[in-house]
């Protein structure tokens, strides 16, 4: 398992604190959830550098698991 940096450490933790699966279940969708949300919102800022920092976040996010 890849370690995170601590703000997507930050969304991972509190996606699957409002998941209805654990962490580790094979059902769990919070962290794609959790990506696509933050996708979303990057796409509504307009400071580049902020939205920069979200998709990164989400790219990690994606490609942790």
């Amino acid at each position: 398992m890849t370690d995170l940096s601590p703000a997507a450490q930050a969304v991972w933790n509190a996606a699957n604190n409002s998941s209805a699966y654990g962490p580790e279940d094979c059902l769990n969708e919070a962290r794609q959830i959790a990506a696509a949300a933050l996708r979303a919102a990057a796409s509504q800022l307009t400071s580049a550098k902020s939205s920069d920092a979200l998709r990164a976040i989400a790219a990690e996010l994606e490609g942790h698991g």
